[in-house]
């Protein structure tokens, strides 16, 4: 199992990428659109915020699930016991955003939404007919008007020894959305089940834009593409002593989306967050 790496620039780069994606769930992209610099300027002005007190006016909401999730708070990975060693804040163009930092975010926000865009219909366009007639409209139009595409801002700490056993950065799961773009991160960790059961490191060198299934395309493709299980793992050496921020943008359908004849995007998205602990 080899995740690709495509360039974006490629001629045949839609038709490699989606073939990653089939054979190992992620897709890695080079030479793409989303600027570096902008990325780059979010990951320090981020850690900043993180490393302040000011995030504290923004504590999330049960409701809209909005605002600053604590390392208290953090996600509990579906099958495990002990939460993720990170902190986030969930960034909608509607929610809550400190200020200073908002015109970034929507400027991202707005460049990886329409990437995604024509990712999502690039996977439409190679997608085997008898499994693309099963959608319940194209895929690029899944996400138009959606209020839940989500942009989160991650922060793993630096180590300090005292981690409960056993605990990871991110415990190994699927996301739930459609597809997740995830530019490189400022320190290595990403790890993707391999089918054979091992455990590979995810291409990701600074610039690189890491792309993945999730559960809800899974669902909506019978399994054609595979939401692959990935992990951030626990640094050693220096890298303990550093933070790692990343950027993933979640792509959500609209809520009345059909997946399939068992879930709405709405009905499966409700019953993952109760499984993750953030939503009763």
């Amino acid at each position: 199992m080899q995740v690709k790496v495509v360039d974006y620039r490629a001629a045949d780069a839609a038709e490699q990428f989606t073939r990653s994606l089939h054979e190992t769930g992620f897709g890695v992209l080079i030479n793409h659109p989303l600027q570096q610099a902008l990325v780059e300027k979010i990951y320090a002005d981020w850690l900043d915020f993180f490393n302040g007190t000011d995030k504290q006016q923004y504590a999330f909401s049960t409701e809209t699930q909005d605002g600053y999730f604590s390392t208290e708070i953090s996600e509990t990975a579906k099958g495990h016991t002990q939460k993720d060693i990170k902190e986030y804040f969930h960034v909608y163009p509607w929610g809550r955003i400190p200020a200073q930092l908002k015109a970034d975010a929507m400027d991202y926000y707005t460049q990886a939404n329409r990437l995604a865009q024509q990712l999502l219909s690039w996977v439409q366009q190679h997608t085997p007919a008898d499994i693309a007639a099963g959608y319940s409209e194209p895929l690029s139009q899944m996400i138009d008007g959606s209020r839940l595409t989500l942009l989160r801002v991650l922060r793993y700490p630096p180590l300090t020894g005292q981690e409960p056993a056993g605990s990871l950065r991110a415990a190994a799961h699927g996301d739930i959305n459609l597809l997740t773009i995830l530019p490189a991160a400022n320190e290595p960790g990403l790890q993707v089940l391999s089918k054979d059961g091992q455990w590979l490191d995810v291409p990701s060198d600074f610039g690189m834009l890491i792309i993945n299934i999730g559960d809800m395309l899974q669902e909506a493709s019978r399994g054609y593409y595979p939401s692959t299980q990935h992990r951030v793992v626990n640094p050693t050496g220096d890298g303990a002593k550093r933070s790692r921020v990343s950027l993933p943008l979640f792509l959500h359908p609209r809520e009345d989306v059909v997946l399939s004849q068992r879930y709405t995007a709405h009905s499966y998205l409700e019953e993952r967050l109760r499984e993750l602990g953030v939503k009763k």
